[in-house]
Protein backbone atom coordinates (compact mmCIF):
# COMPACT_ATOMS: atom_id res chain seq x y z
CA UNK A 1 0.00 0.00 0.00
CA UNK A 2 2.96 1.96 0.80
CA UNK A 3 4.06 2.43 -3.55
CA UNK A 4 0.65 3.20 -4.58
CA UNK A 5 0.85 6.65 -6.34
CA UNK A 6 -2.53 8.22 -6.46
CA UNK A 7 -4.79 8.33 -9.04
CA UNK A 8 -4.58 11.96 -10.04
CA UNK A 9 -0.46 11.35 -10.45
CA UNK A 10 0.41 10.19 -13.85
CA UNK A 11 3.51 7.38 -13.20
CA UNK A 12 4.44 4.53 -15.33
CA UNK A 13 6.98 2.06 -14.46
CA UNK A 14 8.65 2.71 -17.67
CA UNK A 15 8.54 6.07 -18.52
CA UNK A 16 8.08 7.46 -14.77
CA UNK A 17 6.09 10.95 -13.93
CA UNK A 18 5.55 11.03 -18.02
CA UNK A 19 2.50 13.90 -17.57
CA UNK A 20 3.88 16.64 -19.74
CA UNK A 21 4.50 14.41 -23.06
CA UNK A 22 1.49 12.45 -23.27
CA UNK A 23 -0.47 13.73 -26.24
CA UNK A 24 -3.76 14.06 -24.12
CA UNK A 25 -4.85 15.85 -20.81
CA UNK A 26 -4.25 13.83 -17.48
CA UNK A 27 -5.99 16.09 -15.00
CA UNK A 28 -9.47 17.38 -14.85
CA UNK A 29 -8.56 21.24 -14.81
CA UNK A 30 -6.12 20.83 -18.21
CA UNK A 31 -7.16 22.02 -21.44
CA UNK A 32 -9.33 20.23 -24.03
CA UNK A 33 -6.85 19.46 -26.47
CA UNK A 34 -8.78 18.61 -30.15
CA UNK A 35 -7.87 17.85 -33.50
CA UNK A 36 -8.08 20.40 -36.22
CA UNK A 37 -11.06 19.39 -38.63
CA UNK A 38 -7.76 19.29 -41.77
CA UNK A 39 -10.36 17.45 -44.20
CA UNK A 40 -12.28 20.53 -44.61
CA UNK A 41 -8.99 22.45 -44.90
CA UNK A 42 -7.70 20.15 -47.39
CA UNK A 43 -11.53 20.40 -49.40
CA UNK A 44 -11.52 23.69 -49.64
CA UNK A 45 -7.71 23.65 -50.94
CA UNK A 46 -8.48 21.16 -53.53
CA UNK A 47 -12.01 23.18 -54.53
CA UNK A 48 -9.49 26.15 -54.94
CA UNK A 49 -7.05 24.76 -56.99
CA UNK A 50 -9.09 22.95 -58.63
CA UNK A 51 -10.71 26.29 -59.59
CA UNK A 52 -7.38 27.93 -60.30
CA UNK A 53 -6.58 24.95 -63.02
CA UNK A 54 -10.27 25.12 -64.55
CA UNK A 55 -9.46 28.79 -65.13
CA UNK A 56 -6.02 28.84 -66.08
CA UNK A 57 -7.12 25.81 -68.94
CA UNK A 58 -9.71 28.07 -70.18
CA UNK A 59 -7.41 31.16 -70.73
CA UNK A 60 -4.92 28.60 -72.38
CA UNK A 61 -7.75 27.32 -74.63
CA UNK A 62 -9.26 31.04 -75.33
CA UNK A 63 -5.42 32.20 -76.80
CA UNK A 64 -4.91 28.72 -78.61
CA UNK A 65 -8.40 29.34 -80.22
CA UNK A 66 -7.02 32.49 -81.46
CA UNK A 67 -3.90 31.33 -82.28
CA UNK A 68 -5.33 28.79 -84.46
CA UNK A 69 -7.91 31.11 -86.29
CA UNK A 70 -4.76 34.02 -86.74
CA UNK A 71 -3.18 30.59 -88.29
CA UNK A 72 -5.86 29.88 -90.83
CA UNK A 73 -6.40 33.56 -91.74
CA UNK A 74 -2.51 33.71 -92.96
CA UNK A 75 -2.23 30.39 -93.79
CA UNK A 76 -5.36 31.29 -96.19
CA UNK A 77 -3.92 35.06 -97.18
CA UNK A 78 -0.46 33.40 -97.96
CA UNK A 79 -2.16 30.39 -100.48
CA UNK A 80 -3.84 32.99 -101.88
CA UNK A 81 -3.01 34.42 -105.38
CA UNK A 82 -1.19 37.82 -105.57
CA UNK A 83 1.52 39.41 -107.89
CA UNK A 84 3.19 41.69 -106.34
CA UNK A 85 5.28 42.11 -102.88
CA UNK A 86 3.18 43.08 -100.05
CA UNK A 87 4.42 46.32 -98.26
CA UNK A 88 4.71 45.92 -94.59
CA UNK A 89 1.93 48.47 -92.80
CA UNK A 90 -0.46 48.62 -95.57
CA UNK A 91 -3.73 46.93 -96.57
CA UNK A 92 -5.06 44.45 -98.29
CA UNK A 93 -8.44 43.02 -99.62
CA UNK A 94 -8.58 39.19 -99.73
CA UNK A 95 -11.59 38.15 -102.22
CA UNK A 96 -12.95 35.16 -104.22
CA UNK A 97 -12.53 35.07 -107.59
CA UNK A 98 -14.80 33.63 -110.18
CA UNK A 99 -12.72 30.60 -110.59
CA UNK A 100 -13.24 29.87 -107.14
CA UNK A 101 -9.54 30.79 -105.78
CA UNK A 102 -8.63 33.25 -103.39
CA UNK A 103 -6.33 36.61 -104.25
CA UNK A 104 -5.33 39.48 -103.03
CA UNK A 105 -6.07 43.10 -104.05
CA UNK A 106 -4.84 46.67 -103.01
CA UNK A 107 -8.79 47.52 -104.15
CA UNK A 108 -11.07 48.23 -101.44
CA UNK A 109 -14.52 46.22 -101.84
CA UNK A 110 -16.39 49.66 -101.90
CA UNK A 111 -14.32 50.19 -105.40
CA UNK A 112 -14.82 47.01 -106.52
CA UNK A 113 -17.60 44.69 -106.85
CA UNK A 114 -16.53 40.93 -106.38
CA UNK A 115 -16.88 38.75 -103.04
CA UNK A 116 -14.80 40.18 -100.39
CA UNK A 117 -13.91 37.88 -97.73
CA UNK A 118 -11.86 40.02 -95.27
CA UNK A 119 -9.18 42.97 -94.65
CA UNK A 120 -5.92 42.28 -93.41
CA UNK A 121 -2.75 44.41 -92.59
CA UNK A 122 0.75 43.29 -92.82
CA UNK A 123 2.82 43.49 -89.88
CA UNK A 124 6.70 43.53 -89.07
CA UNK A 125 6.83 39.93 -88.80
CA UNK A 126 5.14 39.42 -92.38
CA UNK A 127 1.96 38.35 -90.48
CA UNK A 128 -1.48 39.24 -91.50
CA UNK A 129 -3.35 41.17 -89.27
CA UNK A 130 -7.33 40.90 -89.74
CA UNK A 131 -8.58 43.86 -89.83
CA UNK A 132 -12.39 42.96 -90.62
CA UNK A 133 -13.98 40.18 -92.11
CA UNK A 134 -17.27 39.63 -94.29
CA UNK A 135 -18.82 36.62 -92.58
CA UNK A 136 -17.54 34.62 -89.64
CA UNK A 137 -15.54 32.43 -91.91
CA UNK A 138 -12.99 31.42 -88.48
CA UNK A 139 -14.95 32.36 -85.74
Amino acid sequence: MENKIPDNVVFSEENGYNANILPYATTVGAPVIKTDDVVAWKNRGIHNVNKEFENKFNELKQQYQKLMEEYEWNDMVYNAKFSFEPVIGEIYHLYTGHDGINFLSLISPQEWNKEHIATFKLNSDKKWLILNQKNGLFA
